[in-house]
């Protein structure tokens, strides 16, 4: 049994970054990150996430950009088009950031999912995409794509996981856009839509929880 850090459950940073880690009293050795949507913060989607992967180690994430009482993952110029140089730039700064808190953490990234909700996943994509091969499992609910130019990437080690919300009208165009960006650049794309609108709830959780226990996504996760 892992004995509970000290250091659970509170405020740290790196890189720039706030976070929280929630251990597992009976962690496996997997982890879990979490991005948050817009205007929120770090703490939103632990519930979710203990709901997924209870015996994963949880590390909440918050983003850096100041949105009403809460926080965002880069600057929005409106609700589908975004300040390309805020992506990038905040993109190669979570880069660091997971880089770092790996490092302090003894992390293996071989065992980390990164599940992102609305901003959050559009960041998460971002960073797959500039960045290949440090997200290789990835959730993202409601998502886009909100680059304006895709760099070559080879994403053939990565699978991703894209659920949409069918009364989500804004949005849900998006999702298969971003699948086949992702698909092109070699990824694995699995794709689901719920009858739901922009927000999230169980039946999120329970696709998310199917598609992590899928022997194909462990075995990704683990033959390196």
């Amino acid at each position: 049994m892992a004995e509970q850090s000290l250091e659970d459950g509170i405020l740290q940073e790196n890189s720039g970054f706030f976070y929280r880690l929630h251990r597992s009293a009976n962690l496996p050795g997997d982890w879990l990150f979490l991005l948050h949507g817009s205007g929120v913060d770090e703490t939103t989607l632990l519930p979710l996430g203990r709901q997924i992967a209870p015996h994963a180690a949880l590390v909440t994430v918050r983003g850096r950009i100041p949105q009403e009482d809460g926080f965002r993952w880069f600057t929005r110029i409106n609700p589908t088009r975004f300040e390309q140089a805020s992506v990038r730039a905040e993109a190669d700064a979570f880069a660091g950031f997971v880089a770092g808190v790996a490092k302090r953490h003894s992390l293996d990234l071989r065992r980390a999912t990164f599940l992102g909700y609305s901003n959050g996943a559009n960041l998460v994509s971002s960073v797959m995409l500039l960045h290949p091969g440090l997200i290789e499992r990835a959730a993202l609910l409601r998502p886009m794509p909100v680059l304006d130019e895709v760099p070559p990437a080879d994403l053939s080690k990565a699978r991703a996981l894209i659920i949409a919300g069918a009364a989500d009208l804004t949005y849900v165009p998006f999702a298969p856009v971003l699948a086949a960006v992702l698909n092109s650049h070699g990824a694995k794309v699995e794709a689901h839509t719920v009858a739901s609108g922009h927000e999230i709830g169980d039946p999120d959780a329970d696709i998310v929880r199917q598609w992590l226990a899928d022997p194909a996504v462990a075995v990704a996760a683990s033959d390196r």
